[in-house]
């Protein structure tokens, strides 16, 4: 998640298991504890930006790192607040936060490397976006109340009560979504005689009610839109060719080799003017959902990879508009594209 949610979260899970022994400073203990795992961002100074993606969530969001800090932390801290709780709490109370963080990036689609340093497989279950404030505006409002409210306010269990359990319900509530959408394109596929190996259904931004469809097939994928509000059972594929033969114009492929593994296979190579753009589909297109042939918004420049700052970020909000978000409220609503060449099938399997 973005790191606001995270500095919220910590806190009010801080003053859920502290807050009576230490007051208000669990709040800022908690927020400090939720961030660490994302001071992997520093490496960001030193690495080469295809060799920050695989950092970012590598080691610092593993369970061996998990359990070093909550050691260490657990023992600073009860050195420092002597007398208020032991060192085996506070332990518990870092390993509690740690892994929470841990858990909830595994909801996104970025890839967390839970059982780092032992295996370099990503854990994402693409359940949530990064950003939700549909899930994050709870949090933000009980923080606020529990800044504003007296350390000995009894409305403080309340809201910390309250605030904990809409964020958790509306987890399931995104999990929920991603099982009804993954079952209607499943039907879909098998309704137009598509075979498919895998599927990824991965959340657009900011909600978790339109979300992005790929289904690979043997030489590319089957790219789509589907909202949960959607009135019928068709969905309209178009399809993108994973074009690998194009990488081998490359001298040097170990900046490919990363880039696959990142992108967990999901990926296509296409020519862009004069670069060579290597496309994760994971962070789907740049508004999508008013053209079936948007550019990706994860593009990396294989021709000139020390170009490549924020490459993550510099796709997902391109060319954002009053108009675009109109038109991602009305998909969002089920209102499908009417242009006449938005939406039309394209199958090459």
């Amino acid at each position: 998640m973005d790191s606001i949610t995270h500095i919220v979260l910590g806190a009010i899970i801080g003053e859920s298991i502290a807050g009576k022994r230490i007051g208000k400073k669990a709040m800022i203990i908690g927020a400090i504890a939720q961030s660490l795992p994302d001071s992997d961002f520093l490496l960001s100074i030193w690495l080469r930006p295809v060799d920050n993606l695989l950092a970012h969530r590598g080691f610092t969001h593993s369970i061996l790192f998990c359990l070093i800090v909550s050691i260490l932390a657990g023992i600073i801290a009860f050195y420092w607040n002597k007398g208020n709780m032991t060192r085996n709490k506070w332990m518990l109370f870092f390993a509690f936060e740690l892994s929470v963080h841990l858990i909830l990036d595994g909801f996104n689609n970025y890839g967390v490397g839970w059982f780092e340093p032992f295996t370099h497989d990503r854990i994402s279950f693409n359940v949530i976006y990064v950003a939700d404030p549909f899930y994050s505006i709870w949090l933000g409002m009980g923080c606020l109340a529990l800044i504003i409210l007296s350390k000995n306010s009894p409305f403080r269990k309340n809201w910390t009560q309250l605030t904990l359990i809409i964020s958790s319900l509306y987890l399931v509530y995104a999990m929920y979504n991603k099982f009804e959408i993954e079952k209607d394109v499943q039907s879909a596929l098998n309704n137009q005689g598509i075979i498919s190996s895998r599927v990824l259904t991965t959340p657009t931004p900011l909600n978790n009610l339109l979300w992005f469809v790929a289904a690979e097939t043997d030489s590319g994928y089957q790219v789509a839109h589907r909202s949960v509000f959607d009135k019928d059972d068709s969905i309209e594929f178009t399809y993108f060719p994973r074009n690998a033969y194009l990488l081998n114009t490359l001298k040097n492929k170990e900046d490919v080799k990363k880039l696959e593994r990142f992108s967990q296979g999901y990926y296509t190579i296409e020519v862009w003017e004069e670069a060579l753009l290597f496309n994760d589909l994971r962070f789907g297109q740049i508004a999508g959902w008013t053209d079936p042939y948007a550019k990706f918004a994860f593009h990396y420049d294989l021709y000139h990879p020390d170009a490549n700052l924020f490459v993550v970020q510099q796709g997902r909000f391109s060319n954002w508009n009053s108009e675009t978000v109109k038109l991602l409220i009305e998909r969002i609503k089920g209102n499908k594209p009417r242009n006449k060449n938005i939406g039309k099938l394209k199958i090459n399997n």
